[in-house]
């Protein structure tokens, strides 16, 4: 009987033991980090964000918007709170649209953006490119593959991100030669049209190829994509046209086929955010945020990373040590 009381005793002391661990939060801290859609671009940005963890002790959940959508980005981190993460980072989607529900979250926890800054809200701090410069960088691309002028045609996903904005300003500002530059004439360029393909991969290589039919007559053609995914899709269609070499190609970001395009001499060239870097310093951040330090926090709120232009003359080594954050 006593050895059986003083077993009892040891599980009472037991379960005393467990309860309160059970009530805890995360042993370490938990932050989200949510995406504006699927592609590529975001496998290097998750690189960046298990790196960071590894450094700091940080639990990292990623999350994709299967779909791309506002509504999918308020589920996830709806699901996100109830994970208990102790801060978010978020590439807006819908910056006006968001505006409300990014402030409730505010009220909860610490929020970043990153990718895609939504500067009317409450967040701590935006966290990647100077989207207008890294445009106007484009647009020097474009000035260099098409000297003498021509016409041009742009692609994005979707008109409403301020990075989607931000960009085409830019490309056109710096043709123009003008700031808040309006065409269709841009100095010596004439912009066809923004073509918008809501993240659907198969209409953005159909934007491509109707831009290249009403623009199989122009001697002189520049197409431009603004996300990771357009470069290729433009390629494609290219191809497709059979209009190699004739159609010049400028893009954003470093997606494996547009890498390999600067390479054959396809791409003109393309101008990388450096994504692994936003992952990074996001959970820094965050991290240091969830222990009390913001003094990493700009005073404009604004940390920029900087953007890199990628030609033929440096895309073997850049792709080399892409591949080396990737582990491949």
């Amino acid at each position: 009987m006593k050895s059986l009381r003083t077993l009892g005793w040891v599980l009472v002391a037991l379960a005393l033991t467990v309860l309160p661990a059970c009530n805890r939060g995360p042993s370490k801290p938990r932050v989200g980090f949510v995406s504006n859609n699927t592609a590529e671009f975001w496998t290097i940005a998750e690189e960046g964000t298990k790196k960071a963890a590894d450094e700091l002790g940080v639990e990292v959940v990623f999350r994709r918007p299967p779909n791309g959508t506002a509504g999918e980005q308020k589920d996830i981190i709806e699901d996100l709170l109830t994970r208990k993460v102790q801060a978010i980072a978020v590439s807006v989607n819908d910056p006006e649209n968001q505006l409300d529900f990014l402030n409730r979250i505010t009220d909860r926890i610490p929020l970043l953006t990153q990718d895609n800054d939504a500067p009317a809200s409450k967040r701590l701090c935006y966290v990647g490119t100077d989207n207008y410069e890294a445009g106007k960088e484009a647009g020097k691309l474009v000035k260099e593959a098409l000297p003498d002028g021509g016409t041009i045609a742009i692609f994005v996903g979707k008109p409403d991100p301020l990075n989607a904005r931000q960009r085409r300003q830019g490309v056109l500002d710096e043709l123009a030669g003008e700031k808040d530059a309006k065409g269709p004439k841009y100095g010596k360029y004439t912009l066809l049209d923004t073509y918008y393909d809501y993240v659907d991969f198969k209409k953005a290589k159909d934007n491509a190829a109707d831009a290249l039919t009403k623009l199989r007559d122009e001697p002189n053609v520049c197409l431009i994509g603004l996300w990771q995914y357009n470069p290729p899709m433009i390629l494609g269609a290219v191809k497709d046209a059979k209009r190699e070499g004739k159609v010049k190609v400028v893009g954003f970001d470093e997606h494996e086929n547009t890498l390999l395009g600067i390479k054959d001499g396809l791409i003109h060239g393309t101008v990388v955010q450096q994504p692994y870097k936003f992952g990074y310093e996001s959970v820094k951040l965050m991290d240091a945020i969830i222990k009390g330090n913001k003094s990493g926090i700009p005073a404009n709120g604004l940390m920029y990373i900087p953007h890199i232009t990628i030609k033929k003359d440096n895309v073997e080594k850049f792709h080399q040590d892409l591949n080396k954050l990737l582990g491949k």
